[in-house]
């Protein structure tokens, strides 16, 4: 996996905050194993720090987070943090839920459940 992190406006990032901003990014690793690039940009405005955050997946859409806060390390944890909902709601969409009811019938796994109702045509109206 590729991380890069980059500034904007000539900004040069301290190394202890490029080893924080680093160290995140390869957290989110732990919650889907299949990241491709994670792209951090950082802008430091007047009143605080920027960043937007851009995650690739393997055949997935990009997970995109941005947020503002008066420091670093602060505005580093609220875009991980909201990278890491949206993985995890990826892969709670994606996962085989084998026990729920299919629309329109009954579950293999669970035969217990009753039958759908059946549709009755309406006789037609002369």
């Amino acid at each position: 996996m590729h991380i890069e992190i980059s500034t904007r406006h000539g900004l040069i990032l301290e190394p202890h905050q490029q080893q924080y901003v680093q160290q995140k990014a390869e957290k989110l690793l732990k919650y889907f194993s299949r990241l491709m690039e994670i792209d951090v940009v950082i802008d430091h405005p007047k009143n605080g720090w920027s960043m937007e955050m851009v995650v690739s997946a393997e055949h997935k859409h990009d997970f995109v987070a941005r947020s503002d806060a008066p420091g670093l390390e602060t505005v580093t944890d609220q875009v991980v943090h909201m990278i890491e909902q949206q993985i995890r709601r990826y892969k709670d969409k994606i996962q085989d839920h084998k026990d729920e009811i299919p629309h329109g019938g009954t579950s293999r796994s669970r035969p217990d459940l009753p039958e759908p109702p059946e549709s009755s045509e309406a006789p037609e109206v002369d």
